[in-house]
């Protein structure tokens, strides 16, 4: 793993480790943190839901699997920093993990889904958004608090989205969430609130640091440090984004055909349905061959063969939802005092002998 910071611990994997893997091991699934990760025992966790529902409960972990159905999903959870190396290229962005390409990862999450757990509480009619809170104090936030988020209602009522305490067939791991973590399919990881202790139903999104002053889109000329809640707009849905898995990027590589493979995903509803890559610095294009996609939540994997040619050369990625959205060409254009969001085209570099 390349470790970007200790302590909260951020790390990403080599391109290498996700290439080939429809489902990410854990071992390799990226870990973003804000704040140390919490030591939570399973037998005396718990989890509040209250605001604005009929019926605020209480569930311990073995009270919400005796209550509620089972449920299985895969989904792709995509940090909003991915790939922020490449706008810090562009212009430095201060105090932010200089992520790359594999701040995303994908697996088989099991839980009950929060629809069912909202139905049992009874939502108000007035209620437009659910909140997460996490048990993971972080000293960014101002003042120090738990991390948390929101989503709007109309969303965590839709049957993908989980309270999940299963990862790939194992209980969840302590840096993933365990005992139990939010999956929101479609939506920037940091809505997928890990370690959970409350829910939340509301007529407003949350007020918590990490959903009112960060995690938003601020135009380039807006220094984060005067923004204030609210400032700038909230990120929710991820843009379609693409980039490359195999081979990594700077390989000294025989000239002549070689195969080259790589990911897509678009969140929301959407999904990727084309993927175009280009070796002549986008004069001409071909499209790559489209692997299976798991479910709509989940990224696909991309192949073809380039002609790598002697010297220095620049492989160029790029992929379409099917909304007709198209990753832009120029890092340039999506720079932002936060590094959020680069879908733009992705570059890889190769070396033939």
């Amino acid at each position: 793993m390349t470790v970007h910071e200790v302590e909260p611990f951020n790390a990403e994997p080599p391109r290498a480790a996700l290439a080939g893997n429809m489902l990410t091991p854990v071992e390799a699934f990226y870990s973003r943190n804000h704040a140390p990760v919490p030591a939570l025992d399973p037998a005396t966790w718990t989890l509040a839901v209250d605001g604005l529902v009929v019926r605020p409960t209480t569930w311990t972990l073995a009270s919400l699997r005796e209550r509620f159905a089972a449920h299985s999903e895969t989904a792709t959870l995509q940090c909003a920093g991915n790939r922020r190396a490449g706008l810090v290229d562009i212009r430095d962005i201060p105090g932010e993990a200089p992520w790359g390409p594999t701040a995303t990862a994908t697996a088989r999450w099991t839980g009950v889904r929060l629809g069912d757990v909202l139905e049992d509480a009874g939502v108000d009619p007035d209620a437009t958004d659910v909140a997460f809170l996490g048990a993971d104090v972080s000293e960014v936030a101002r003042p120090p608090q738990e991390f948390g988020g929101s989503v709007p209602l109309r969303k965590a009522r839709m049957p993908e989205v989980l309270l999940a305490w299963e990862m790939n067939g194992e209980p969840l791991a302590p840096v993933h969430g365990a005992p139990v973590r939010v999956v929101v399919p479609g939506y920037i990881g940091a809505r997928s609130v890990k370690w959970v202790q409350r829910v939340t139903v509301a007529d407003r999104p949350s007020d918590n640091f990490f959903q009112a002053s960060t995690y938003r889109l601020l135009p380039p000329d807006v220094d984060p440090a005067s923004a204030g809640p609210g400032d700038g707009v909230a990120l929710g849905l991820v843009a379609v984004n693409a980039d490359f898995l195999a081979p990594d990027d700077g390989a000294e590589l025989p000239a002549g055909p070689t195969p080259v493979t790589g990911y897509a995903f678009a969140g929301g509803d959407r999904t990727v349905v084309r993927v175009d890559v280009s070796s002549d610095g986008g004069a001409t294009w071909a499209q790559a061959d489209l692997g299976e996609q798991a479910s709509p939540w989940a990224w696909r994997h991309w192949s073809t063969t380039v002609d790598v040619a002697r010297g220095e050369q620049q492989i160029l990625a790029r992929a379409w939802d099917s909304s007709a959205a198209l990753q832009p060409a120029d890092p340039a254009s999506v720079w932002n005092p936060k590094g959020y969001v680069n879908n733009s085209w992705a570059r890889l570099r190769l070396v033939g002998r």
